[in-house]
């Protein structure tokens, strides 16, 4: 199927669909889509909360924590929109400009979430391996440095893809695969040469995803020869203890986007609605664990959230 085709002086729109194979389940896809939603958007604005209220949190770990619940939160609002059309209102039609600033913001917050673990595994490092500097490394000044700088190693690596993509012409039928705009899918559409794109996309992925987990392991296996290196297995345990909840948010980041990946790569023969479930668990699954996980790994979060309980039942 094929029609005019666009460029930058007339733009297309764009079809979003939900899951193919699953029309009858649309609306039971949605209230547990709904279901997460609300558990990442509750769940890391709680987070939030207690971090700011609580002024014994006020240190780097949970300065990192806070702003890893913001992009989640980000994560979260950025596809909100066009899934709730999508699966509720069934409006599949989105505008050119508007589907460029929402795979703009989805892989924004997507990259800023891989810096942000990274940032949290140095944290983890300094903690263990040098504790005696912790409070002079990570200073207040210094986390809000490494904040900015993820902030804007991401927009920077982001913003040209808007850019990549509206200079090509679209002459095809120009329907999505999810219910949100991301870049892999969209460069499917032009019927221009979209090697650049392809070329850039690689890039921005290594750059980003490649060197920080690189970096996250190489930072544990210091760290683990650090914990080896303690005589007492209590302590050894204890110590290990205190990562456990980065090492969970570092696996339901990077397992899922590996995951995706290797669908995406291997296995194109498989139905659509597993390329869209794979996608999905990517984007729904961290920013609805994460505040889980710390919640119930990091006890004075626990006991703030128990305080909170017992006031409410007053």
């Amino acid at each position: 199927m094929r029609g005019e085709p666009h460029n930058s002086s007339g733009l297309p729109s764009f079809t979003l669909t939900g899951l193919p194979g699953l029309e009858s389940s649309q609306h039971w896809l949605f209230l547990l889509l709904g279901a997460l939603y609300f558990i990442s958007i509750v769940g890391n604005a709680l987070i939030l909360f207690i971090i700011k209220e609580e002024q014994s949190l006020h240190q780097p770990m949970y300065y990192l924590l806070s702003l890893l619940s913001v992009n989640d939160l980000g994560v979260s609002l950025s596809t909100l929109p066009t899934v709730l059309a999508t699966f509720c209102f069934h409006l599949k039609q989105i505008s050119f400009n508007s589907c460029m600033a929402q795979m703009f913001f989805i892989h924004l917050f997507s990259f800023m979430e891989s810096g942000i673990l990274l940032f949290m595994s140095f944290d983890r490092y300094v903690a263990i391996c040098n504790p005696l500097r912790y409070a002079t490394i990570l200073t207040d000044g210094r986390v809000l440095q490494m904040g900015l700088s993820v902030i804007l190693r991401s927009f920077c690596l982001v913003f040209p893809m808007p850019f990549l993509l509206k200079r090509l012409p679209f002459c095809k039928a120009n329907v999505l695969a999810h219910s949100y705009c991301l870049h892999p899918d969209l460069i499917r559409l032009p019927c221009g040469d979209t090697t650049i794109n392809s070329m850039y996309g690689l890039f921005i992925v290594i750059s980003a995803y490649g060197v920080d987990s690189v970096l996250i392991l190489l930072s544990y296996v210091l760290i683990l020869h650090t914990i080896l290196a303690i005589a007492s297995q209590k302590e050894m345990l204890k110590t290990l203890n205190t990562c456990v909840s980065h090492i969970c948010a570092v696996l339901i980041f990077y397992v899922p986007l590996l995951s995706k990946s290797m669908v995406h790569r291997f296995a194109k023969q498989a139905p659509e609605y597993v390329h869209q479930f794979m996608s999905l668990v990517y984007l729904f699954v961290p920013p609805m664990l994460n505040p889980i996980i710390y919640s119930i790994k990091t006890k004075e979060i626990r006991r703030k959230m128990h305080k909170m309980l017992l006031r409410s039942k007053f």
